[in-house]
């Protein structure tokens, strides 16, 4: 093995093992009461100065260690869209989201009800899912600190549906950070059915509140709406985005 060849070795070695790590605290919206935290885990490689995620573990946690959900989300078909498996245990509910060769995704829900259901929803370019969120921010990122709006489809997985959102800029002084964006639907009726989701970023790009509707129940009927504030822990030897 020639020295050239070994330091291209060593230095896709080094790439594959960059990782981002930060973490949560979920507030109630209508008071300071931490409700719990979120731990992550983001595994990628550097690739033309910009971290590239490949896979992601979240652990949910409450009374600092007592872990009572996790998710883990694979970004091989794209950063739209990932697979996810997501597991709430107090509440006998598993999501499971598979990105088949991003030409759809295929959802089986076992319900807290104990019923499971199944899904199956074409993948279009403008298709994100589930975190998929927090990179079309970034893929946008210019259009995002310019204060452009950005139209996307969001997947319900537990309706089997897709609809209609924007990503547009907002005021709101529930956050502070450099940069405070809105998820709405696009549409008129469901904009009287699902209220907006804020997200604040930092001005690398990095997300540092998301206030709104979570992923955790608080009883097998409704999920908590929580303020979620990020901090960073560790991150990847090259930019999030640019």
């Amino acid at each position: 093995m020639t020295v050239g060849s070994g330091l291209a070795i060593f230095a896709a070695t080094a790439a594959a093992a960059s990782e981002l790590r930060f973490s949560g605290e979920a507030t109630a919206i209508d008071s300071d009461r931490v409700i719990y935290e979120e731990r992550y885990l983001v595994e990628g490689e550097c690739s033309d100065g910009v971290f590239r995620p490949q896979a992601q573990t979240v652990t949910y946690v409450r009374d600092e260690d007592n872990q009572f959900a996790e998710k883990t989300l694979r970004y091989d078909e794209s950063l739209l869209r990932p697979t996810v498996d997501f597991r709430q245990p107090d509440f006998n509910e598993v999501m499971q989201i598979t990105n088949q060769d991003d030409d759809e995704m295929e959802i089986e829900w076992q319900t807290p009800e104990g019923g499971m259901e199944s899904f199956s929803v074409d993948v279009t370019d403008s298709l994100v899912a589930d975190a998929g969120f927090d990179h079309l921010v970034r893929q946008n990122w210019s259009a995002v600190t310019s204060g452009e709006r950005v139209e996307f489809d969001f997947l319900a997985p537990t309706r089997g549906k897709a609809y209609g959102f924007v990503l547009e800029p907002a005021d709101d002084d529930r956050i502070d950070a450099a940069y405070t964006v809105r998820i709405k639907p696009s549409g008129t009726i469901l904009g009287f059915l699902v209220d907006p989701i804020l997200l604040g970023y930092n001005e690398d790009g990095f997300l540092t509140d998301y206030l709104g509707l979570s992923n955790i129940r608080k009883n097998k009927d409704s999920n908590y709406t929580a303020h979620i504030r990020y901090t960073m822990e560790s991150r990847p030897d090259c930019e999030l985005t640019r």
